[in-house]
C-alpha cells in the first residue's frame, strides 16, 4: 500500500500535523509520497521528510493507493478536482473547522492506519457534475459539490430558464441557482432551504438562491437527467463557480448544460462511522436542542 500525502500548505500549523502523521505512518512502515507544493511553504520540514518523497501532484496520484488530504473540506474539494481523472481513493485528515468531508482528525487517523494495513476501510462512491457552456463539446465546468450559477458582482437580479432533457420546467428571477450533487446537498444548497441527500441517493439538487417569487422551491431530479440553464443578466456577465473554488464568467447571454460525471469520486471512510452518525455530529441535525438545554438546567 503506497500512500500519496497532498497537504494544505496555507495552514499554518501544517509542518507539524505533517510530521505526526509521517512518524505513525513511519511507525507503521507504511510508505508514502508528499505533494511538491510543500516546497512552497517555505517552514523547515527536511528534518521530518527526505526530498525523494516530494512529487508534482499527478506523479504522486498515480503512484498512490490512497491519496490523504490534510486541511479541510476545501482541501478536500481541491484534492478531489486533481483527482478527478483517476480512480485514486481520497482519505480526508481535518484540522480546519467543520471537517464534514474530511472525516478524520489527526487522532482517529493514527487509529486508523491499522485499518489501512489491513484494507479494513469503506469506499464511498460520489457523485460529481459536469458543464458544458454554450453547447460547445469540451467540458469547461466540473464540480463534486455544487455548480453555482449566479449574478455575480452585479445588484440586480438575474433570469433563469431551466429545462430537464430539454422539457421546460419554469422561467424565474433570483440571484442564481444552485446545481447539488448529494454531497454538496449539505453545503450552499442548505442554507438556501435546499434538502439533505443521501449520498447513496442517485439524484441531483436544484436549489434557487433568493427567487422573486412564493411558490419557487427546491427541485431534485434523477441523476441521468441532463439540466440545461439559459441565463440571461441586464449586464454584460454572469457568474458560474464550481465548488466555491474555480470561478468563470460568461457574457450574457448563455446556456448551461450539466450531467452527472461517468468518473465518480471515491472517498475512503471507517467502517465504524456512518453518514448520519456525521450529520448528527457535526451539522447537528435532528438534535432537539430543548433536550439539550432541559440537561443543562438539570446540572446547573
Amino acid at each position: 500500500m503506497i500512500l500519496g500525502i497532498i497537504p494544505n500548505i496555507s495552514k499554518p500549523e501544517i509542518i507539524n500535523v505533517l510530521s505526526e502523521i509521517i512518524d505513525d505512518l513511519n511507525t507503521h512502515k507504511m510508505k508514502f509520497y508528499v505533494s511538491q507544493s510543500l516546497l512552497k511553504h517555505g517552514g523547515n520540514f527536511k528534518n521530518i521528510l527526505a526530498e525523494n518523497l516530494l512529487l508534482e501532484d499527478e506523479e504522486l496520484i498515480k503512484k498512490s493507493d490512497m491519496v490523504i488530504s490534510i486541511g479541510g473540506d476545501g482541501t478536500m474539494l481541491h484534492t478531489a478536482y486533481e483527482v478527478r481523472n483517476y480512480s485514486t481513493p481520497i482519505l480526508g485528515v481535518n484540522i480546519g473547522k467543520l471537517g464534514f468531508l474530511a472525516e478524520f482528525d489527526l487522532n482517529s487517523f493514527g487509529e486508523f492506519i491499522t485499518e489501512i494495513k489491513e484494507k479494513n476501510y469503506i469506499v464511498e462512491e460520489r457523485m460529481a457534475l459536469v458543464g458544458f457552456v454554450n453547447e460547445e463539446s469540451d467540458s469547461k465546468l466540473y464540480s463534486i459539490n455544487d455548480i453555482v450559477i449566479d449574478k455575480g458582482p452585479w445588484q440586480k437580479m438575474i433570469e433563469l430558464t431551466v429545462k430537464v432533457d430539454d422539457d421546460y420546467v419554469t422561467t424565474f428571477s433570483a440571484d442564481g441557482i444552485i446545481i447539488a450533487t448529494p454531497t454538496g446537498s449539505t453545503g450552499y444548497s442548505l442554507s438556501t432551504g435546499g434538502p439533505i441527500l443521501s449520498p447513496s441517493a442517485d439524484v441531483i439538487a436544484l436549489s434557487p438562491i433568493a427567487p422573486h417569487s412564493l411558490t419557487m422551491r427546491p427541485l431534485v431530479i434523477a441523476s441521468n437527467q441532463k439540466i440545461s440553464i439559459i441565463v440571461k443578466s441586464p449586464h454584460e456577465k454572469i457568474q458560474v463557480s464550481c465548488d466555491g473554488q474555480r470561478v468563470f464568467t460568461f457574457p450574457s447571454k448563455t446556456r448551461i448544460d450539466i450531467e452527472k460525471s461517468n468518473k465518480p469520486i471515491k472517498l475512503v471512510h471507517s467502517s465504524k462511522t456512518n453518514y448520519f452518525e456525521i450529520l448528527r455530529n457535526k451539522l447537528y441535525w435532528g438534535l432537539d436542542v430543548r433536550l439539550a438545554n432541559s440537561s443543562k438546567e438539570k446540572l446547573s
